[in-house]
């Protein structure tokens, strides 16, 4: 059993390589929402056995897409269970534009954790935000409610900024610090 699991809906792909790389150095378990909206019921198990989940997709039109609310939809049986209750949570999002609406859909993905009683985890950096900081800083898009990603419309999931990904990867280090520390 994972301790953690990232449950990631993915349009282009950009969102699932970001998941993948801080799943790689975390041991987390990468659980993926297909196209249509649905998880099976081994990736349900997943969700259920693990002590934190991580909220990962993209931001379209200032929110999740609809395969991401489908799923979230899906865990009213478990919140009137309150079977996800404790659980730490975090999420992390992906626009193309440098705004984006991404808080928004941060803000989302905070209510939903709270929703079902769980414990969300802040990102816990400062910014990059002085005159001398590019996209290869950490945390150069100044997020705080979770990790925040820009990648241009026309990028490759190879052209992902270095600085967002290792925004991601430390992020979700933190995540799992936190579980540990609450064990």
């Amino acid at each position: 059993m994972s301790k953690l699991a990232i449950v990631v809906f993915s349009g282009y792909g950009h969102t699932r390589k970001i998941a993948e790389a801080a799943a790689a150095d975390t041991d987390a378990v990468l659980v993926e929402i297909d196209a249509n909206g649905d998880l099976d019921n081994d990736q349900w198990q997943q969700l259920h056995d693990a002590k934190g989940i991580i909220f990962a997709a993209p931001t379209y039109m200032g929110n999740v897409p609809w395969q991401f609310k489908k799923f979230a939809d899906a865990t009213s049986g478990l919140w009137a269970e309150r079977a996800w209750q404790n659980k730490v949570f975090g999420g992390f999002t992906n626009s193309a534009s440098f705004n984006g609406d991404k808080q928004v859909t941060l803000i989302w993905m905070q209510t939903l954790a709270a929703q079902h009683g769980g414990i969300w985890v802040s990102l816990g950096l400062l910014p990059a935000n002085n005159k001398e900081a590019d996209r290869n800083d950490i945390n150069v898009l100044g997020g705080s409610g979770g990790a925040l990603i820009q990648t241009p419309a026309d990028s490759s999931v190879d052209e992902i900024p270095r600085g967002d990904i290792e925004t991601v990867k430390i992020y979700v280090a933190r995540v799992s610090e936190i579980i540990n520390k609450l064990a």
